[in-house]
């Protein structure tokens, strides 16, 4: 099943249990896969280009997240931490830090990396490999330790 035929599943299961925060995180999510394939011209997206918006979209969210939690805004902190679980339903399973660490091991060993100079390269060899299975930030993170 797809991810569309998936939200469609859900947003009509959502309305039927009348559950108004679920439908309108679908709906946004639906809008963003829609805009997206518009923009590319396409009639369907990829799995990959599906998982990036919804990397996207979680992203978003955390970002605010942060930015409430700062301002002391407890009831959009809450209503964000809702949609972020919302959204995770429909990401891949997210990877421990040991598999994170293991996969940046060893492309840090393909891409020959000594020093915090050669970060960029072991970035972007990793990134394609955890896209929407792991958060950037936390990648970076492991990334920078190991190459200390």
């Amino acid at each position: 099943m797809t991810l569309l035929e998936q939200l469609n599943q859900d947003m009509k299961q959502a309305m039927k249990n009348k559950d108004k925060e679920t439908l309108s995180v679908i709906r946004m999510v639906k809008a963003s896969l829609q805009n997206e394939s518009i923009k590319l011209g396409k009639d369907s997206l990829t799995e990959d280009e599906e998982l990036t918006i919804l990397s996207r979209e979680v992203k978003q969210r955390k970002d605010s997240l942060q930015e409430f939690k700062s301002a002391g805004r407890d009831d959009l902190v809450e209503k964000l931490e809702r949609e972020i679980n919302i959204l995770q339903e429909y990401m891949p399973k997210q990877l421990t830090t040991e598999e994170l660490e293991a996969i940046v091991q060893s492309t840090i060993q393909e891409v020959n990396a000594t020093s915090k100079k050669d970060m960029g390269k072991v970035m972007s060899a990793v990134m394609p490999k955890v896209k929407g299975k792991a958060d950037g930030s936390q990648i970076n993170e492991i990334v920078q330790k190991q190459l200390n």
